[in-house]
């Protein structure tokens, strides 16, 4: 990155904000999900950007739940990125690529899930991040 990165924060670079950012990672990129079908991750890898490192966002659909509850799962999903991030960004900075990533729940619900936890989601992104990490 160009900008100074807080090593455990999330900052505004750190994150997908323009629409045509998301409209190029859902119309090019790859789509990939966890083994147990709970999360997907969509990414899309840029080759020779002048600005390499990770872009994240957490889109959780309006079926899933009611906004406290949907907004308690991108917390929760951006939070364990914050905190296991170096990985991916070591490898983009090594290979010189930019990485856009969206991470959503696939067949995770409130109707099934009322009290979602950080344990729940953990094994599911981990898993992501490693794929994403080999894939790059």
């Amino acid at each position: 990155f160009s900008w100074k990165v807080n090593r455990f924060g999330l900052s505004k670079n750190e994150r997908v904000r323009s629409r045509k950012d998301i409209q190029k990672i859902y119309s090019f990129g790859k789509t990939i999900t966890s083994s147990s079908k709970k999360f997907k991750a969509t990414f899309l890898i840029q080759q020779g950007n002048s600005e390499s490192g990770v872009k994240i966002i957490a889109a959780v659909s309006k079926k899933s739940g009611g906004a406290v509850w949907r907004n308690r799962v991108k917390r929760l999903i951006k939070e364990y990125y914050r905190q296991n991030k170096e990985v991916l960004i070591e490898n983009c900075k090594r290979k010189n690529v930019r990485l856009l990533v969206v991470f959503s729940p696939q067949s995770v619900n409130e109707k099934e899930n009322k009290k979602i936890s950080l344990k729940e989601i953990l094994p599911n992104v981990v898993e992501l991040m490693t794929t994403i990490a080999r894939s790059i």
